[in-house]
């Protein structure tokens, strides 16, 4: 069984209902067990004028391929009615592979380790409480990455905020 990081991220409709309904997605998939889940951030967005994301981390463990599970996560996604339309726009959920154990995988549909996750607060911060110490292929840990990287605007929620 691969050990996998994701994240969560969603800015429309119900952004947390989304996560929920993600992560409830992803535990009933027979080959995908939820390991653990971050705490929750709302965080600025990175593309043209939209609402803040709600933003969160989790640890997969599962026996899918790295192809495999981008075609679950993106099946969840679907069914979630994400669309792709603008670059960096809004969207009803995202989920991406942060790290597959210590794969190296750059291919036409899947880049791991994700390629903006190292500048990337609203990825570290989740990362971080899932694993400060989890070192990624290039030896350099979640914890190291974060201490040169803008965590300016990232809001921890607490359960009241939900």
């Amino acid at each position: 069984m691969a050990t996998v990081y994701i994240a969560l991220g969603s800015n429309m409709d119900s952004p947390h209902s989304q996560l929920d309904s993600a992560l409830a997605a992803l535990s009933q998939h027979s080959r995908i067990a939820l390991v653990a889940t971050s705490n929750r951030y709302q965080t600025p967005p990175i593309g043209p004028q939209q609402p803040d994301f709600i933003n969160a981390a989790a640890q997969l463990s599962t026996d899918l391929s790295p192809l495999d599970l981008l075609d679950a996560l993106q099946a969840i996604e679907q069914q979630q009615h994400r669309v792709r339309s603008i670059h960096w726009g809004p969207r009803t959920l995202d989920l991406d592979i942060l790290l597959y154990d210590n794969f190296v995988i750059e291919s036409e549909r899947l880049t791991i380790p994700h390629p903006r996750m190292v500048e990337r607060g609203f990825v570290l911060v989740p990362l971080a409480d899932l694993d400060a110490q989890l070192a990624l292929p290039s030896g350099e840990t979640v914890a190291q990455l974060l201490a040169n990287c803008s965590q300016q605007g990232i809001v921890k929620i607490t359960s009241g905020e939900e």
